[in-house]
């Protein structure tokens, strides 16, 4: 008990001894350069990750030179670092985020692109700053189940958060490619994670985020398993709810395949009845402390 709360003592001055003389840097970026201040994040994470002690085990890269959505499934706050130490990209958030006290400040450097999911109105400015981003050739990542899950499985995705891509012009259309992301936490000190000690990682349902992040700074290093998919043009899906049900496919298989040990070719996941689907999409969005 003791030797983790050394490790967590450590960790948590070490990351606020990296980030805060860092931020001013990041902030010079944003007015700039835009390209530094894209690429600064990725490298600052990458630090993160070393720091929390968090190994990554990727297969696949995610595409350089084009607009990108990730599509991704989401299991903790964890998730963003470890997605920033993937690729440099921008997060997609809710409003109340932007509130949150320190963490506000890291999203906004990050440049997210923060979704009032309150307002029905306000989707069509969120849709409007997710191109513009796209236009400028940024990555931008997608939570598309609207919330975090235990780590053990993949929820129902959200047609609504895709409608702002979906509804781009034919010229944005051929140029945007979506690649989705399977991420799991399989590992504590190299030792397997089973499916009841798996939730330990993932920060969901009424969880308060402080004493959350303290147990998984307590538990020791963590192997985050990261399967990317292969770029598929945004022109390909017919609309959002293809887009959706595609990408949540996609994800779902390669979690599995990953909690398995199997290629994922060879497993069927089995789906949400359209009964369940109903019901889990139709749960009315509370505030919380999830990203999304």
């Amino acid at each position: 008990m003791a030797t983790g709360s050394l490790r967590a003592s450590s960790v948590l001055a070490a990351f606020f001894g990296l980030t805060l003389p860092l931020m001013p840097v990041q902030a010079l970026l944003l007015r700039v350069s835009d390209r530094a201040a894209r690429r600064f994040p990725h490298w600052y994470h990458r630090q993160v990750c070393r720091l929390l002690g968090i190994r990554l085990d990727v297969e696949g890269t995610v595409a350089e030179n084009a607009p990108v959505l990730l599509v991704c499934n989401h299991t903790s706050w964890l998730d963003i670092p470890v997605l920033s130490a993937l690729a440099p990209v921008s997060f997609v958030a809710k409003l109340e985020v932007g509130g949150w006290p320190f963490v506000s400040a890291l999203a906004r450097l990050q440049r997210s692109v923060f979704i009032d999911r309150t307002r029905r109105l306000a989707t069509g400015d969120a849709a409007n700053a997710i191109t513009q981003r796209l236009k400028q050739g940024d990555t931008i990542v997608l939570f598309a189940e609207g919330t975090s899950s235990d780590g053990n499985r993949v929820l129902p995705f959200k047609t609504s958060l895709f409608g702002a891509v979906a509804g781009a012009d034919a010229a944005l259309s051929q140029r945007v490619v979506v690649q989705t992301v399977a991420v799991v936490y399989t590992h504590i000190h190299g030792v397997p994670l089973t499916r009841a000690e798996r939730p330990r990682l993932g920060w969901y349902g009424d969880m308060e985020m402080t004493s959350h992040a303290w147990g998984v700074l307590k538990a020791g290093a963590v192997t985050a398993t990261i399967k990317v998919g292969p770029p598929v043009p945004l022109s390909d899906f017919k609309d959002r709810k293809d887009l959706a049900l595609e990408s949540e496919r996609a994800v779902r298989r390669d979690v599995l395949a990953i909690l398995r040990g199997r290629a994922a070719p060879d497993l069927v996941p089995v789906e949400p009845s359209p009964e369940d689907r109903r019901a889990t999409l139709a749960i009315a969005a509370q505030k919380s402390e999830k990203w999304t």
